[in-house]
């Protein structure tokens, strides 16, 4: 019994011994772990989670949010809290974790042969460990943290896409909130010039037919039927604005905010090239894909060389003990199975590069098209901030002098003044398709987020 209580002794301290073994780390892999703790700690529910698990830290707090709170509270509020950023959190952080296990040697292993007739004639345990081939490791390691980095942009995409519709949704409120008042200020006006129509009709000094007070009627009505309409449609705006900021409808509802549309500055056509090429979450991504496939056809290119295992046996039975030592290599003898391999890796690589290409063009494509949406809304709104509407201040001093004079009925002036809320229902609508394709543009040149919120820092 003395040898396998030996064995079994030895066995229980080498593991106690490995058990506490790391390899060491390569220099991309501490630099993506800090670059991924760095943004976990300001993530509040990420960080209070992982406060508990060491030494405390400083936990940031979600923003307070009020109705006069500037949007970009209500966007940082989202990127905090979003279930969507948290997810690419941690999928970002797992990409990183599996670094680790690729620039790992691969785990030791006991071994022991018996030989056993009437009784043990020999028992001999050992220690086995595979060794790859010079390169392998390295290999692996470039591979899996360019999987890191795709991760990493991953995260930092969906950082902008929920900023994004944080806005988006913030300009649908602002919409809602305005039109609203123009509905309101049109029925009121139209049951104005209503009444003067009625009255000139009792009086006489009208013409004697009721059909500007049918149309006035109408007017009124379809009004009343938008007006209601839109009650439905801030509902559902407060529903997206609310599931935008990461809010279940379990969930307290937000301060509401009081917000207005206006129009947001934008940059020259060279100018936002410069930046989307620059910057672009998708492209960025589709690059780092591209550096990922380049390290897995290194990786693949070094199926060519052996791996090894060494280990030895020590006979425990004979006297004197000998050691057995044992080595094994394997042969990589099928070349059509590893030219396939790294064609297949090539043509990974090269997929995505086309890809990445592809992603190009079609960012530039997109960029134009949004571009020349703003550019057209534009040119709308200098039209009718800079000529309708003035011209329609010139027509009420024309207006109320005639009716001064006698030579035009006062209805004449609230039917112009519903001429004008038509003309503002078109402007608003326009400022909000105009806004709605600023923040695309934004989005597409990665500067839709507020400056604190929770991005990796770039490598400079």
């Amino acid at each position: 019994m003395r040898g396998p209580l030996l064995f079994f002794t030895v066995s229980a301290a080498v593991i106690a011994f490995f058990a506490g073994c790391t390899a060491a780390p390569f220099s991309g892999e501490a630099a993506a772990r800090n670059a991924v703790t760095q943004v976990g700690d300001k993530l509040p529910l990420i960080a209070q989670s992982r406060a508990s698990t060491r030494s405390p830290v400083s936990v940031p707090v979600l923003p307070t949010l009020h109705g006069d709170s500037p949007v970009d509270e209500f966007v940082l509020y989202a990127v905090l809290r979003h279930p969507a950023v948290a997810a690419a959190y941690f999928d970002w952080r797992a990409s990183v974790e599996e670094i680790t296990p690729a620039r790992s040697l691969p785990d030791p292993q006991f071994v022991f042969q018996a030989d056993v007739a009437d009784t043990l004639m020999s028992f001999m345990p050992g220690l086995m460990a595979d060794l790859m081939g010079p390169g392998k490791r390295a290999a692996m390691t470039r591979e899996a943290t360019s999987g890191a980095e795709v991760a990493r942009r991953a995260y930092v995409a969906s950082v902008l896409r929920t900023a994004a519709e944080a806005r988006k949704a913030w300009v649908e409120l602002a919409y809602v909130e305005e039109v609203d008042r123009l509905y309101a200020t049109t029925i009121h006006t139209a049951e104005e010039a209503l009444n003067l129509a009625n009255a000139g009709y009792a009086t006489g000094s009208g013409m004697a037919t009721l059909e500007k007070q049918v149309q006035l009627e109408n007017v009124i009505a379809e009004h009343h039927a938008h007006h209601a309409g839109i009650a439905d449609r801030r509902v559902a705006a407060r529903a997206r604005f609310k599931s935008a900021l990461g809010l279940t409808p379990d969930d307290p509802d937000p301060a509401w905010p009081r917000p207005t549309l206006t129009i947001t500055p934008v940059p020259s056509a060279e100018e936002l090239w410069r930046r989307a090429s620059a910057a672009n979450a998708d492209l960025a991504k589709m690059r780092a894909m591209v550096e990922m496939a380049v390290a897995s056809v290194e990786v693949a290119r070094k199926a060519s060389a052996p791996n090894f295992t060494v280990g030895a046996m020590a006979e425990l039975k004979a006297d004197p003990t000998f050691i057995r030592p044992l080595a094994t290599i394997s042969l990589p003898i099928w070349r059509d199975k590893i030219s396939a391999t790294i064609a297949a890796a090539e043509a990974r690589r090269d997929a995505a590069v086309s890809r990445a290409n592809a992603e190009q063009l079609g960012l530039a494509a997109e960029l134009a098209q949004t571009l020349y949406m703003i550019r057209d809304a534009d040119r709308m709104l200098g039209y009718i901030d800079e000529t309708a509407l003035p011209n329609f201040a010139r027509t009420y001093a024309t207006l109320e002098a005639s009716v001064q004079s006698g030579t035009t009925s006062p209805a004449m002036i609230s039917e112009t003044r519903l001429m004008e809320i038509d003309l503002r229902h078109e402007r608003l609508e326009l400022l909000r398709q105009r806004e709605t394709a600023a923040v695309d543009l934004s989005l597409l040149v990665a500067d839709v987020a507020p400056s604190n919120s929770p991005l990796p820092r770039e490598s400079p």
